[in-house]
């Protein structure tokens, strides 16, 4: 086990800049903190993740594409399947302002959990990602037409969505 100074020097050595306590805000800190309910916290590492940042000029299908991706890849796998089937069903049909939405939505809270907990508003969610991409998440999170939703969709339909 590290102690915290030589995990501070870790971390400081790894990420090549001076490591900072977590800010405490309306939004969550951008890193990773491996905390749980009992946690002490004497041993808390926090690993600084590049602040996310919006891409105003990405060409659309660029942006849809990255967007598939980075709904698919997550955290964790309840919402690497909600995310991916949510991108699914709307990304096509999304615009600009929708996607840029979505965009921050799924990639500016570092913590997958606090995602997963607003999609299925076991959580408030904070008024910066409250709105209409939201909105739909939620609605699609509650699965009214009671699908299964087991794993995330073959990539199989990108191929028919182009044709």
């Amino acid at each position: 086990m590290l102690s915290s100074g030589a995990a501070n020097r870790l971390v400081t050595g790894l990420c090549g800049k001076a490591w900072r306590p977590a800010l405490s805000g309306l939004v969550s800190v951008r890193g990773y903190r491996g905390d749980t309910p009992d946690d002490t916290r004497g041993d808390l590492i926090e690993i600084p993740l590049p602040p996310w940042e919006a891409k105003p000029d990405e060409p659309i299908d660029i942006k849809r594409r990255r967007l598939l991706y980075e709904s698919r890849k997550r955290g964790m796998l309840e919402n690497c399947i909600l995310l991916s089937l949510f991108a699914k069903r709307y990304l096509n049909t999304m615009t600009e302002n929708q996607l840029q939405q979505y965009d921050q939505i799924i990639n500016e809270p570092s913590n997958d959990w606090d995602i997963y907990y607003w999609a299925t508003e076991a959580q408030p969610t904070p008024d910066v990602y409250q709105g209409e991409v939201m909105d739909m998440l939620k609605e699609f999170t509650k699965n009214r037409n009671q699908e299964q939703r087991l794993d995330a969709p073959s990539l199989e339909y990108l191929e028919n969505a182009s044709h």
